[in-house]
């Protein structure tokens, strides 16, 4: 096991006393040319399918990594498939890694039009989000612009009663019980008895 991790990773198993600094930090930097070949812009990164190395046309395109974070460029930061990029990249123990990526000639890089899911630059409010003053949708009640109104059920919208005691939501709603009374009607019976007093009889 030892020996094939060795194999991969080049040098990790080794001391910093027995080599000295890190070989990845000076390996050499070389300039390179191609396009995007892909980038995931929720995640940050992608791979540039390279063309040319140190101005020699390559026989076939190398990949080499790209993060968002090395990316030369204003805003959300991201590349556009099939985009045309310079960058310079060093070898390290995972492959070739961009360092800097810029469009060519060393103009900011274009991007993509795609943006992450879920990331929008207004939140809007919820559908059942109501003003509680006056009952419109596109607001709530300390952004009312009318003065205070009269409490209304939210069921009926009557000024007459609360939500607790809407004659209209208990009519929907016993159907549905068959028989059993809901806390609505339980509360309106108690309502009703206590009102008259009740009858006496001998």
């Amino acid at each position: 096991m030892g020996s094939v991790s060795n194999q991969e990773f080049p040098g990790v198993c080794k001391t910093e006393e027995d080599e000295g600094p890190s070989t990845e930090e000076d390996s050499p930097s070389f300039h390179g040319v191609g396009v995007c070949k892909w980038f995931n812009v929720r995640m940050g990164f992608g791979f540039l399918s390279m063309t040319s190395r140190d101005g020699v046309a390559l026989d076939e395109p190398v990949d080499v990594f790209v993060h968002q974070s090395k990316l030369h460029m204003e805003g959300f930061r991201s590349l556009k498939e099939g985009e045309a990029v310079e960058f310079t990249f060093k070898k390290s123990s995972k492959g070739l890694e961009s360092q800097r990526v810029t469009g060519p000639g060393g103009i900011h890089c274009v991007g993509s039009e795609r943006r992450p899911k879920g990331k929008k630059v207004q939140k809007r409010r919820s559908k059942g989000d109501r003003c509680y003053n006056c009952g419109g949708l596109d607001h709530h009640a300390k952004e009312c612009k009318l003065p205070p109104q009269p409490k209304r059920c939210h069921f009926c919208q009557s000024i007459d009663h609360m939500v607790a005691s809407c004659p209209v939501k208990a009519q929907q709603s016993s159907p549905a019980s068959q028989g059993k009374l809901s806390p609505l009607k339980a509360e309106e019976g108690e309502h009703s008895q206590s009102a008259p007093p009740p009858e006496t009889s001998d």
